[in-house]
C-alpha cells in the first residue's frame, strides 16, 4: 500500500485540495542530498517495507536450515494460524498508533469477550453466531469507551488502557465458572480454526486476492495522479499485483499439500483487504494519518479529532475481540490463560511488536495495513522457530523484546536523517 499520507501536511491529507504552483527554482533552489538522506527518505516512504521483508526472509532462512521440519506444509500452516491472532489485534493497534496513541487494554478485551462468548452460550443457551456478535459488540463498546474518557477527560491513552485491562482483567475472573474453564467442543466455535479451505475453492482465493489488490492499487494510483501526484503505473500497481499473485499461489500450493487453507487465515485475509480500503480510501483513513501528523493542524482543517480517535480505538476493541474468538476456538475453550492470562503480558507484547516492526510508527501518522501482516509473520516465525529448536518461552520473550526495541531505534533513526522528525 501506498502510504503518501505520511509525506504529506496533515490539511492536505485531511481535505482534497489543488496541488501548490511550483516554486521558482531561481528563488528556491532545492538541495542536493546525499545518498545516505535519499536512502533514508526512500525507507521512510516506499521501499519501508523492504527491510521488514529482508528480515523476514533471513529468518526463514535460519530456521530452515537449522530444523528441517520449519518448511513442511503441516509446520507453514501451524506458523499462519498461530500469526492470526497476533496479526488481527496488530490490526486493530494500526489505528490507534496512526494518532500517536497506545492501547494496553487489547489483550485484555480479547480474553474477557472470549469468555463472555463462551459464557453466554454455556449458561444462556445463546446459539454460538449470536454469541460471537455480542462479543465483538462488546469489544467495540469497551474500545469507544476508552477512547471517549480519554478525549472527555483528556488523560493519557496510556494510563487509561492500563487502568482499563487491569479492570477487564478482574471481570474475566468473575465470568468464569469455579473450574476456571469453559469447553467449547461442541458448540461450532471449534470449527472457526478446525476448518479449511481446499481445492478450486482455494484458488478462487487466490483470484479474488488478486483483483481485490488490483482495485485498490488501481483506485490509489487513479485518485493520486487527480490530485497531480505523481503515482507510477508500474510500481504502485503492476508490482503489488504480481506480488500478491505469487504468494498466493506459493502459499495455496504449500497448504493444499497439508489440509488446505485455514479459515483464520482467510478470515485475516479479508480484514486485512477492509482495513487497507478504509485506511487508503475513506475520509477517515485519511483523516487518521492527519491526526497522527498534527492534531492541531487537523482540528483545524475540520476534522472531528475527538470522533476519529474514539472510532480508532472502537475498531481496535472490536477486533481483539474477534481474536479472542479465534484463539478460543484453536484452543477449544476459555480459561484464565485467555487473552494472554492476567495482565496479557505476552499477547499485548506481541501484538505491538508485531505493527511496530512491521512498519507503524509509535509517533503517529506513519504505517499501513500490511504493517500488521509482515509483522505478525516475523513474531510467529520466531516463535515457530525457536519451539522446533527447543528454546525456552523466556529466551522467546528476550528475541521478541529485543526485535521491538531495534525496529524503535531503526524508525526513529530513518526519520532523523530523512528529515522527517526535528528532534
Amino acid at each position: 500500500m501506498s502510504t503518501h499520507h505520511s509525506t504529506q501536511s496533515p490539511t492536505a491529507t485531511a481535505v482534497a485540495t489543488t496541488p501548490d504552483p511550483p516554486a521558482d527554482p531561481a528563488a528556491t533552489p532545492s538541495p542536493r542530498l546525499t545518498p545516505r538522506r535519499r536512502l533514508a527518505e526512500l525507507l521512510a516512504g516506499d521501499l519501508r517495507a523492504l527491510p521488514v521483508v529482508a528480515g523476514l526472509t533471513v529468518l526463514v532462512l535460519i530456521f530452515s536450515l537449522q530444523s528441517p521440519f520449519f518448511l513442511s506444509s503441516r509446520n507453514l500452516s501451524n506458523l499462519l494460524v498461530q500469526a492470526v491472532v497476533t496479526g488481527i489485534i496488530a490490526l486493530g493497534l494500526v489505528f490507534v498508533l496512526l494518532l500517536g496513541e497506545i492501547d494496553l487494554s487489547v489483550a485484555a478485551i480479547s480474553g474477557v469477550c472470549s469468555v463472555l462468548m463462551a459464557k453466554l452460550m454455556a449458561e444462556a443457551g445463546m446459539s454460538s453466531v449470536l454469541a460471537v456478535v455480542v462479543a465483538v459488540v462488546l469489544g467495540a463498546v469497551i474500545g469507544a469507551f476508552t477512547g471517549s474518557w480519554a478525549t472527555r477527560f483528556l488523560v493519557p491513552t496510556f494510563v487509561v488502557t492500563l487502568g482499563l485491562g487491569l479492570i477487564l482483567n478482574g471481570v474475566q475472573l468473575q465470568l468464569l465458572p469455579r473450574t476456571g474453564r469453559y469447553n467449547l467442543l461442541g458448540t461450532g466455535i471449534e470449527d472457526i480454526a478446525g476448518s479449511y479451505v481446499t481445492g478450486a475453492a482455494s484458488w478462487l482465493l487466490v483470484v479474488l486476492a488478486v483483483v481485490v489488490v488490483a482495485g485498490l492499487k488501481l483506485t490509489h494510483h487513479q485518485r493520486k495522479a487527480s490530485h497531480g501526484i505523481d503515482s507510477s503505473v508500474v510500481k504502485n500497481v503492476v508490482l503489488p499485483v504480481a506480488v500478491t499473485a505469487v504468494a498466493g499461489v506459493l502459499v495455496v500450493s504449500v497448504l493444499d499439500a497439508n489440509a488446505g487453507i485455514p479459515t483464520p487465515v482467510v478470515i485475516f485475509g479479508v480484514l486485512l483487504a477492509i482495513t487497507s480500503y478504509i485506511l487508503t480510501e475513506t475520509r477517515f483513513g485519511l483523516s487518521l494519518y492527519a491526526v497522527g501528523g498534527n492534531a492541531e493542524a487537523a482540528l483545524r482543517s475540520g476534522i472531528k479529532v475527538n470522533r476519529v480517535k474514539i472510532a480508532a480505538f472502537a475498531l481496535a476493541g472490536g477486533l481483539a475481540a474477534l481474536a479472542g474468538i479465534i484463539a478460543a476456538s484453536r484452543l477449544l475453550g476459555v480459561s484464565v490463560s485467555s487473552g494472554g492470562g492476567i495482565g496479557g503480558g505476552a499477547l499485548l507484547l506481541n501484538a505491538i511488536a508485531a505493527a511496530v516492526i512491521g512498519g507503524v510508527s509509535l509517533f503517529g501518522g506513519r504505517g499501513r495495513a500490511s504493517s500488521a501482516l509482515l509483522g505478525a509473520l516475523i513474531i510467529a516465525t520466531v516463535g515457530n522457530g525457536l519451539n522446533l529448536l527447543g528454546v525456552s518461552t523466556d529466551v522467546q520473550l528476550l528475541v521478541t523484546g529485543a526485535l521491538l526495541v531495534l525496529a524503535v531505534t531503526v524508525d526513529r533513526s530513518v526519520e532523523r536523517l530523512s528529515g522527517s522528525v526535528g528532534r
